[in-house]
C-alpha cells in the first residue's frame, strides 16, 4: 500500500500532524517506535501535562526571543485558543494556574493523551506502535520508509521524532540522523529546562526546601548571562524548580559551565534599602531573639543558618546590637547568595532539547523542508526551545497542525 503521508513519531507534534492530515482526506500512517504513543506527554508537568500558556500568539513568540518569529504562521494556523478549544471539545476541561500555565482540570496527562488518540482514531489515520524507523530513502519523488517489520511507500514524510531529552521515553535523537542524511544542518543538541548541579555541601543540606519567589542570575565573572524570577527547589544534586530550569540552557550551552556562578536574591520583593531597614528595626525590637529566628519570618529556618554562616555571623547570634557592617554583610548575602555551578543533569533529566534542525532550512509558512520538497518537520526536532510554562507544547501542537495542513 502506498500512503499519502507517513508521520514518524507519535508525540505531541506527530499526533497533531497525523490528525490534521487525515482529516483533510490524506491516507495517513503514524509510526511510533514505543509500544505507547505520547510517552513524553504522560511524563510532562509532573504527569499533569501543562498543555499551553495563557497568553496570545504574540506572547508565545516573544517568549522564544529572536527564533520566535519562526512560529508566526504555525500559531496563526493553530493558536493558544485553538489548543484550549481542541482539548475542551474532546472532553478535557482546562484551568489556568497563577503562573499562566494551562492544565487539565483533572491534573491528568493521561486525559490529554486519550483525547488526542480519540481524535486520531476518528480522523481515519492509522497508528502503528512498536515500529521503529530504521531508514529513509527518497528516489524519483517517492519515499521508502524502512522499519524492522516492513518497507513502506509514501508521497510525503512528516518528521516529528522529538529531541534527545528524556531518552527513556524514546526520544534518542533519531530525527537528527534522518534529517542530516537528507542534507539538513543540525545545530548541536544540548539539554534545556534541566536541573543544575553543584558540589557546595550546604545546598545538599537544604534538599527538599522550596523557595516560591526568588530571582536567579547566571554570572560569568560580572556578566549576567540569564536572569529569571520564580520558584526554586534545593536538591541533593544541586538546584531545580521552574526558575532554575529556565536559566539552564545558558549553562548547558556554555563551553566551561564550571566557571559560572548562580547569584540568588532570596527576597526579591524587598530592595536592599528596605531589607537593611527591616534588619535594623528587628534588631531593635527583637533583640533577645536569635537572629536566625528573626530571619525565619521571611526564610525557611534551615536556610537562615546557611545565610548567617555565609555572612560570617554565628548561627546562635542574637538579633540585638546588629552593627551597620553586620547588617550590610547579611543584606548582601540575602540579596546575592552565590553558588558555583558544576553543570546540569543532562539529557536524562532535561524537559526539552535545545538545538536541532536549522530553522533557516525549513519554510515556516508550511513546515516544509527547503532542501527536500516532500519532507516536513515539526516539533522538538527543530532548533526551537522555549521557557517552562507550556510554550514548548504550544510550539509542538502548532507546528504539527500546520505540517498536517500543508501536505
Amino acid at each position: 500500500m502506498t500512503w499519502d503521508v507517513i508521520v514518524i513519531g507519535a508525540g505531541a507534534a506527530g499526533l497533531m500532524a497525523g490528525i490534521h492530515a487525515a482529516e483533510r482526506g490524506r491516507r495517513t500512517l503514524v509510526l511510533e517506535k514505543n509500544r505507547k504513543a505520547g510517552v513524553k506527554i504522560l511524563m510532562s508537568g509532573g504527569t499533569r501535562c501543562n498543555i499551553t500558556q495563557a497568553t496570545d500568539n504574540r506572547g508565545i513568540v516573544a517568549a522564544y526571543g529572536p527564533p520566535g518569529k519562526f512560529l508566526h504562521s504555525a500559531l496563526a494556523a493553530f493558536s493558544v485558543q485553538d489548543t484550549i478549544e481542541f482539548f475542551e471539545n474532546e472532553g478535557v476541561a482546562t484551568k489556568v494556574e497563577d503562573t499562566g500555565k494551562v492544565f487539565p482540570v483533572s491534573n491528568r496527562a493521561v486525559d490529554v493523551l486519550a483525547a488526542l488518540l480519540r481524535r486520531l482514531e476518528r480522523s481515519g489515520a492509522t497508528l502503528a506502535l512498536g515500529e521503529a524507523v530504521t531508514g529513509m530513502r527518497f528516489l524519483e519523488g517517492r519515499w521508502t520508509i524502512e522499519t524492522a517489520q516492513r518497507a513502506l511507500n509514501t508521497n510525503t514524510v512528516i518528521l516529528t521524532t522529538g529531541g534527545q531529552s528524556y531518552p527513556g521515553s524514546g526520544t534518542t535523537g533519531d530525527g537528527y540522523r534522518f534529517a542530516a542524511a537528507m542534507g539538513h544542518r543540525i545545530m548541536p543538541p544540548r539539554p534545556a529546562l534541566v536541573p543544575l548541579t553543584t558540589t557546595v555541601a550546604w545546598v545538599a543540606g537544604l534538599r527538599g526546601i522550596t523557595l516560591p519567589d526568588v530571582t536567579v542570575r547566571v554570572l560569568e565573572d560580572s556578566t549576567v548571562l540569564a536572569q529569571r524570577r520564580g520558584s526554586l527547589l534545593f536538591a541533593h544534586f544541586g538546584l531545580s524548580g521552574p526558575v532554575i530550569l529556565d536559566v539552564s540552557r545558558v549553562v548547558s550551552g556554555h563551553d566551561r559551565p564550571q566557571t559560572l556562578v548562580l547569584a540568588i536574591d532570596l527576597l526579591p520583593m524587598m530592595t536592599e534599602n528596605q531589607l537593611s531597614d527591616w534588619l535594623r528595626d528587628e534588631s531593635l525590637a527583637s533583640g533577645k531573639k536569635q537572629l536566625a529566628v528573626v530571619l525565619s519570618a521571611e526564610l525557611p529556618r534551615r536556610l537562615c543558618d546557611v545565610v548567617l554562616t555565609n555572612a560570617g555571623l554565628a548561627i546562635d547570634r542574637k538579633a540585638a546590637a546588629l552593627s551597620k557592617d553586620e547588617r550590610s554583610r547579611l543584606g548582601l548575602t540575602i540579596k546575592h547568595l552565590t553558588i558555583p555551578i558544576t553543570g546540569t543533569l543532562g539529557f536524562k533529566k532535561a524537559e526539552v532539547t535545545a538545538g536541532g534542525v536549522a530553522l533557516d532550512e525549513v519554510d515556516s509558512r508550511t513546515m516544509q523542508s527547503k532542501l527536500v520538497p516532500s519532507l516536513y518537520l515539526a516539533g522538538e526536532v527543530l532548533d526551537l526551545d522555549g521557557p517552562i510554562g507550556g510554550y514548548n507544547f504550544q510550539a509542538a501542537w502548532s507546528t504539527g497542525w500546520l505540517a498536517g495542513g500543508s501536505v
